[in-house]
């Protein structure tokens, strides 16, 4: 992670005070339609917030909201899911996860994806006619890395990972080139 110290004339801080970009919170929402544009809007926030640039935002955005439409159309016998995100310099993590499974055991991914013993979970089989499923090839194209994990003991978890991109204008760049070309 990179580090940033206070140094730029009207940044109101300690000069030499360490400033990173570490921020981690968690949504832990009902298993229902209505709860995916609350998560659209925390996150979206968060890292509008910080700089991040609006390409970047939207790609996080829609991967997301894929993943979390992914469990609450096809996660069994859990009323709840979660949402975690961590956030630094350079990448945005999210897990998405089952929470509060009951008894019918855990929740899967579609059996689509999943009974061709052949394929890792990692990579899907698409059929010609298939009219779910495109979510995780979307989310592909827009993040750097999709994994999934899926046990008996905990359902399927969702991984997202995507390296930011900032605003030129973000509080944190701004910082960065004025260290920079301070000569410090």
């Amino acid at each position: 992670m990179k580090r940033v110290f206070l140094a730029a004339p009207g940044v109101t801080g300690v000069v030499g005070q360490e400033v990173a970009v570490d921020m981690k919170f968690s949504l832990a929402l009902p298993r229902e339609a209505l709860s995916i544009p609350l998560i659209r809007r925390v996150l979206g926030d968060a890292l509008r917030g910080l700089g991040v640039s609006e390409d970047c935002v939207a790609d996080i955005l829609l991967a997301t909201c894929e993943a979390c439409t992914n469990v609450v159309k096809h996660a069994r016998a859990t009323a709840r899911y979660e949402v975690l995100a961590s956030i630094d310099d350079d990448t945005c993590v999210l897990k998405i996860r089952e929470m509060e499974r009951g008894p019918d055991g855990p929740g899967r991914l579609p059996k689509l994806f999943t009974d061709d013993p052949r394929l890792p979970l990692s990579q899907p089989r698409m059929e010609a006619e298939a009219e779910s499923g495109r979510g995780i090839n979307i989310m592909r194209a827009l993040v750097d890395d999709v994994t999934f994990d899926t046990a008996p003991e905990h359902g399927t978890v969702v991984y997202l990972q995507k390296r930011l991109t900032w605003r030129d204008e973000a509080l944190l760049r701004r910082l960065e080139y004025d260290l920079v070309h301070s000569g410090n």
